[in-house]
């Protein structure tokens, strides 16, 4: 088995990709061990020493380290997601996605929330999925779009300026109801 390794735009996080469908739907994102309890890979991922954040999407894993040196994790990382493949073992428990977060908009705005989810499953989160994350749609309320930043999108450095120079200009250009686009 060969897995892939990428950098992300955040420092502090890999994508992983093992050249095999890590989940057949949806994603899911884990910022500590306890919240793991469904994934016996994520699971598996905190094990090792370091490791503060797990991300599975479509056919990749993001992990975002704490202090330790990619140099250190890295080696530990790839054996233990080849274990996990090697075991045959799914990824997440059947139907336990957590990328369907609560939402929250005014029923009166639901062509525009509707616009908004079109563009961002379409343009945004492709894009963004090359990067190792992910962006879900949180809420629409008085001109704001509310996004939920995932996996390695969570915490990085370049965040802000992909919300604020892209996702916000191109929600803007389709949606003149869009003043500001906010993380949560």
């Amino acid at each position: 088995m060969f897995i892939q390794t990428e950098a992300t735009p955040n420092p502090a996080t890999l994508k992983f990709i093992p050249g095999k469908p890590v989940l057949a739907e949806g994603t899911a994102d884990f910022r500590s061990e306890g919240e793991a309890s469904a994934s016996p890979l994520a699971r598996r991922l905190f094990g090792i020493g370091g490791v503060k954040g797990v991300f599975l999407g479509s056919d990749f894993i993001s992990v975002t380290k704490g202090e330790a040196e990619w140099p250190h994790l890295k080696p530990m990382i790839l054996g233990a997601i080849m274990e996990h493949f090697m075991s045959g073992a799914d990824a997440m428990a059947a139907g336990e996605a957590n990328d369907e977060a609560g939402e929250s908009y005014d029923p009166k705005d639901e062509d525009v929330v509707a616009t908004i989810k079109e563009l961002l499953e379409t343009r945004v989160r492709p894009a963004v999925a090359q990067d190792g994350g992910d962006i879900t749609f949180s809420g629409f309320r008085d001109g704001i779009v509310y996004l939920h930043m995932r996996g390695a999108c969570s915490g990085c450095p370049s965040s802000t300026a992909t919300l604020r120079h892209g996702i916000e200009n191109l929600l803007k250009h389709f949606c003149p109801e869009v003043e500001e686009v906010q993380a949560v």
